[in-house]
């Protein structure tokens, strides 16, 4: 057996009631299990954060936007035409989930006691639904498959309160255009994705009622949403379908503009870049504070081992060899101190997880509740950098064991 490693467990786990270093032996502890549930519970909030608010961008608009090049980026877009082989090719690229076409046209809706401008959004049946599935809190999503487009939509919750509707009402919408036009739809589903800046924007219903407004046949449509497998790709994937559509005219001589959701909305990602210097800040104040307690109890307990200390140098130990004792005690604590950490954060995680039970204010946050994400692999790093920095930061206060010596021992004794 490795003798450090046996002396630091006797000492470890053989520790008196009446040792002065108790309450420091103590203190550090709950310093490293506090230090690692602050910093889990902050990973896991904000990576869950970033993923609800990343998923609802890419829920109203794809990962990835082929539209015409002419765009004023406004919804009021300029129609484009793309073969089907072009589709099919950029369906082709690996990576690429899906492939959807949409058509998007600004509004008014009217009722007898509020206005409100929107943006309706048609789509076909080839509509991808998970998003709004998973965001419906009544009735039930388009039937765009009829030979014949039905004057439906489905709005959010956000809206249907706003204008004092409800699911089966029906409300009429105006297009400012060269000739302003009415039409009268029905509210067949509602959604909340507590997203204010679009939820107060979008309505859906079949592109076909957008394509007879705007006068364009079926081959004509806004643009193309692709979905992608793995977001971490998107600025690769971007680039393969802009150059897929590069230096590509459709029969009226328009080219294709290529946009990721990232160049679409900067300032939403790069509010949510900016989140990952303060999870940086977190870990690093969290670290700092659980490795002074570290550094403190590990001078405490050599303060009080000094007469042990003096002893096993008088019969030949190394230095080196009465600092690895210290170190492996140190490891026992800090381990003991990251178990409990693990478990307190994990558990509020899950809590938090299942019930919901801290709400936020959508309006200001885009949530319902405090998100949680569990990434395992970013829960095991965490782990091992909370273990390797600590011990390395036992290193420097070990150094200690080297200015005592037997001589100063035997005389103090």
């Amino acid at each position: 057996m490795n003798l450090e490693y046996f002396i630091a467990k006797r000492i470890h786990f053989q520790q008196g009631k009446k040792n002065i270093s108790r309450p420091a032996v103590r203190i550090a502890i709950i310093g490293i299990a506090l230090g690692l549930a602050v910093m889990l519970i902050s990973v896991a909030v904000v990576i869950g954060f970033k993923n609800e608010i990343r998923n609802k961008t890419i829920g109203f608009g794809g990962h990835i936007q082929i539209t015409n090049f002419d765009n004023n980026n406004t919804y009021a877009m300029n129609p484009i035409q793309m073969e089907s082989s072009l589709i099919k090719k950029i369906t082709s690229i690996d990576g690429v989930k899906h492939v959807q076409r949409f058509a998007s046209k600004p509004g008014i809706i009217k009722t007898d006691t509020e206005f409100q401008g929107i943006v309706i959004k048609g789509i076909d049946a080839n509509f991808d639904w998970d998003f709004f599935k998973a965001n419906l809190v009544e009735g039930r999503i388009l039937n765009t498959t009829e030979n014949s487009p039905k004057n439906e939509v489905i709005l959010s919750t956000y809206l249907a309160n706003l204008l004092g509707l409800k699911l089966g009402d029906s409300f009429f919408t105006y297009f400012i255009q060269d000739q302003v036009r009415a039409r009268k739809f029905k509210i067949v589903g509602i959604y909340s994705t507590n997203f204010i800046e679009y939820d107060k924007l979008f309505l859906l219903t079949d592109i076909r009622q957008v394509q007879a407004l705007n006068d364009w046949d079926n081959s004509t449509f806004s643009g193309l949403e692709v979905l992608i497998s793995d977001f971490d790709r998107i600025d690769a994937l971007g680039e393969e379908v802009y150059l897929t559509t590069a230096n590509k005219f459709n029969d009226q001589g328009n080219a294709y503009s290529t946009q990721t959701i990232k160049q679409i909305n900067p300032q939403i990602f790069s509010w949510l870049d900016l989140l990952d210097m303060n999870v940086w800040v977190i870990l690093f104040l969290m670290l700092a504070v659980s490795g002074f307690n570290m550094i403190s109890g590990l001078l405490i307990l050599i303060l009080e081992r000094t007469n042990m200390i003096g002893i096993l140098k008088s019969i030949g130990a190394t230095d080196w060899s009465v600092r690895k004792i210290f170190l492996f005690h140190s490891f026992f604590l800090v381990s003991k101190g990251m178990l409990w950490g693990n478990v307190i954060g994990l558990t509020l995680c899950a809590v938090q997880y299942f019930t919901g039970i801290i709400p936020l204010d959508p309006e200001a946050y885009y949530v319902a509740t405090v998100p949680i994400s569990f990434n395992w692999l970013y829960i095991i790093l965490l782990n091992v950098g909370t273990l390797l920095a600590s011990l390395l930061m036992m290193i420097g206060p070990s150094y200690l064991i080297t200015k005592i010596t037997p001589a100063k021992i035997i005389r103090y004794e």
